[in-house]
């Protein structure tokens, strides 16, 4: 037996992206249900990003999450990019005026679920056999197994914001659906660690041996990465060795700040843009992960989510409260011209900060002319800056 319940939205995959889409929904009385194949407690638990720029904070103040994030996140006017031991300092706050906030996307997570808990949202956790069907018709279908039980809900809009393995962008035809990828040959070790940061503000660093980055997620709690190989395991990484290479990257002056101790969480991480097209098929959206990744030097994945949040939401918002299907009609090109920008951003910091093992001394001096242009020119910096700090949404 098939249990049937109806919805206006049915949004799959409860991450930041998911629940503020409910949240920004909710707050214009436009009800959804969210699914997910996991559970809440996992889904706090995971370890992302930690760089929100002022249009995320934003979006967090329109949905009334926001109270947390200004009483404990860290605003940073500025970023250093480190190469080869010179630094060069990008002025985010002189340059554009803004800034961003230092707040990691597991408290993102965390208070958007206690606000939508609070609100009685109604969730599926723990969800098997996630189906779309019927995205091209009036009454959009989403059928899955709940505690043994066959569900099927009714809606008339399914927004897929359920990662990059998730089965969303998989129910789009084969001949509709086109996808670019750039895998990067190199992955990401990072730790983090009860220590206060060795900076106020982040370092990007470039050296010989591979990119470093010193970041941090409180006044009292570090993230750090290394660029290492692919095939690198984990396990081959004792805290020591890490701190080791981390400090050789950083370069003394800045090593002598660095306070190390035992990590609570380490992991390997590889790196890839990808980028989905369209992010609309029939009734079906695509937001966050799902249509597109990038790799995470701009500290732009969760960021870029957001943004596809807020148009979304007002798409949808126009549609129940006015009858206006404009922006439904232009969301998929609206947000990939965006996402396009942001991708080349991630690539172009991504190629400036890595040892590739493919370059040739060529590419290594053009790598280090890049830096020094940028350091010398305003022009450049308020590039970097103008794109770190987020781009306007269309």
């Amino acid at each position: 037996m098939t249990t049937h319940v109806s919805t206006s939205v049915c949004i799959i995959g409860s991450g930041p992206s998911g629940l503020l889409l409910s949240q920004l929904l909710a707050n214009a009385g436009v009800d959804t249900i969210v699914l997910d194949r996991r559970d809440r407690a996992y889904i706090e638990g995971r370890i992302r990003a930690g760089v929100l720029e002022q249009g995320t904070v934003t979006a967090l103040e329109e949905a009334g999450v926001a109270e947390r994030c200004h009483r404990e996140g860290l605003v940073h006017d500025g970023f250093d990019l480190s190469f080869d031991g010179e630094r060069h300092r990008i002025d985010l706050k002189g340059l554009t005026g803004k800034t961003v906030t230092v707040y990691g996307q597991t408290e993102v997570t965390k208070d958007l679920f206690d606000r939508r808990f609070a609100e009685d949202q109604r969730f599926y956790f723990n969800v098997d056999n996630v189906t779309p069907t019927d995205l091209k018709s009036d009454s959009p279908k989403v059928r899955f197994t709940h505690e043994g039980e066959e569900i099927e809900i009714s809606c008339d809009y399914v927004a897929g914001c359920d990662g990059y393995h998730g089965v969303s962008r998989q129910a789009i035809p084969a001949d509709t659906l086109r996808t670019f990828e750039r895998v990067y040959p190199f992955g990401w070790l990072g730790i983090m660690v009860e220590k206060p940061p060795v900076s106020h503000e982040l370092i990007y660093a470039h050296h010989e041996r591979g990119f470093a980055l010193a970041s941090q997620r409180s006044k009292t709690r570090s993230r750090y990465y290394i660029q290492c190989d692919l095939d690198d395991d984990v396990s081959d990484w004792s805290d020591e060795r890490f701190w080791e290479e981390l400090a050789l990257r950083l370069g003394p002056d800045t090593a002598a700040d660095l306070q190390t101790g035992p990590s609570f969480e380490k992991s390997i991480a590889p790196l890839r843009s990808f980028v989905a097209e369209p992010m609309r098929y029939g009734n079906m959206f695509l937001a966050g992960d799902a249509a597109h990744i990038v790799p995470p030097t701009g500290a732009k994945g969760l960021n870029l989510a957001v943004a596809d949040v807020r148009l979304l939401s007002r798409a949808l918002i126009e549609h129940y409260t006015k009858g206006n299907d404009a922006y439904i009609d232009s969301y998929s090109e609206t947000v990939l011209t965006r996402v396009w920008k942001v991708e080349r951003f991630s690539w172009q910091l991504s190629t400036l900060m890595h040892q590739f093992p493919e370059n040739s001394p060529f590419e290594k001096r053009m790598q280090r002319a890049e830096f020094d242009f940028t350091a010398s020119s305003e022009a450049a910096s308020r590039a970097i800056a103008e794109n770190y700090v987020g781009l306007p949404l269309e």
